[in-house]
């Protein structure tokens, strides 16, 4: 005999506030086995080409780690050491741009050149927090992030949890798809398939667009010569999964160096706003039209409060986790919403006489 309705929903209630307790609790140590899933999910589909064209999944698995590998480690030798230069020098010449910015506001409005003047004084002082708290707050994320735990969680954990994650993947969702309960599972697959297809289109998708836009960013804007060139495309490109903020960020920020960089070389100004023009169209007419899709059915509202609920209630760790909860939801409410509609609530009598009306129409014809 099955169970209630309304004890099934009892303890699918029980199950959803014990998960959360326990990401809450465990928050501090799910960081590598958080991202370890997350790039075991991205990898899934080239193991599976690999089997295809002959790879067995073990081979698939340590191709695909060699190749990640080698990867990283031209990024750790070429990239890293260059972005935190760049960071590190951005904090100490933020007082310097700052001043610049409050002798250009100063000939446009003679007013700030008063010792007492408010903006002045704001100007000055946001400058001089920057420079004294930025590289107390870059030597503590940096003592944190190379901190022997760290080290080992992120170098060593995560490459491993990855490759047997990535190893026994197939197997660990046919085992899952084996407990599912027999009467929801039709349900259920047919949920989690949405989940998947909306996941596999952000995730994959916005991830691959983001990787692009930063690579082209950071690379244009060392090209111009544009001082911390490569920080402000690297950032650019992060927030690229929100549609249309990390051009606007990305810009404004550029724009902002140029126009102290270059000040008087209209050209150079140019050159960087034609960069992230460029960017936007590129991204707009084909990256994301062909590697993400119009079926992703994540808004950019929606997505923000995620990253923001998340971020406030479990960390970083929520950060990670928003994305793929905020498919889940996604999914569940557009489900709900189309039972709902299908529903006697919905339809009332208006939905039944409608539906008996083409039903009639139907018969005459």
């Amino acid at each position: 005999m099955p169970l209630p309705v309304q004890q099934q929903m009892k303890y699918w209630a029980i199950a959803a506030v014990v998960f959360l307790i326990a990401t809450w609790l465990l928050a501090g140590i799910l960081l590598p086995f958080i991202l370890s899933m997350a790039i075991a999910y991205a990898l899934d589909p080239v193991a599976d080409r690999l089997e295809k064209v002959g790879f067995s999944r073990v081979w698939a698995t340590v191709t695909i780690t060699i190749c990640a590998a080698v990867i990283f480690t031209l990024i750790a030798l070429l990239v890293l050491p260059t972005l935190i230069r760049q960071t590190a020098a951005l904090f100490e010449v933020a007082p310097q741009l700052f001043e610049q910015l409050r002798v250009f506001l100063s000939e446009r409005f003679p007013s700030l050149q008063e010792p007492t003047s408010e903006l002045r004084q704001t100007l000055t002082s946001i400058g001089e927090t920057i420079r004294s708290k930025g590289g107390d707050l870059l030597n503590g994320v940096l003592a944190s992030t190379l901190s022997l735990l760290n080290l080992v969680a992120l170098v060593v954990l995560v490459p491993v949890i990855t490759f047997y994650l990535l190893l026994d993947w197939d197997r660990m969702v046919a085992e899952i798809n084996k407990l599912l309960p027999l009467d929801h599972a039709p349900t259920i697959r047919h949920l989690a398939s949405e989940i998947d297809r909306t996941m596999a289109s952000f995730i994959r998708g916005q991830g691959t667009v983001c990787i692009i836009l930063g690579g082209f960013y950071a690379a244009a804007l060392m090209v111009v010569g544009l001082q911390f060139g490569m920080i402000v495309g690297l950032v650019a490109g992060i927030i690229s999964f929100i549609p249309y903020v990390g051009s606007i960020v990305g810009g404004a920020l550029a724009l902002s160096l140029a126009m102290f960089q270059f000040w008087g070389e209209w050209w150079m100004i140019g050159a960087v706003g034609a960069i992230f023009i460029a960017g936007q169209l590129v991204e707009g007419n084909f990256l994301t039209p062909k590697l993400v899709g119009d079926s992703v059915g994540l808004h950019p509202v929606w997505l923000i409060f995620a990253l923001s609920a998340f971020g406030s209630i479990f960390g970083f760790v929520g950060m990670l986790i928003a994305v793929p909860v905020a498919a889940i939801i996604g999914v569940v409410v557009r489900y709900l919403v189309g039972q709902y509609q299908q529903g006697r609530l919905y339809q009332g009598h208006t939905g039944r006489d409608r539906a008996l009306s083409w039903e009639k129409d139907d018969t005459d014809g």
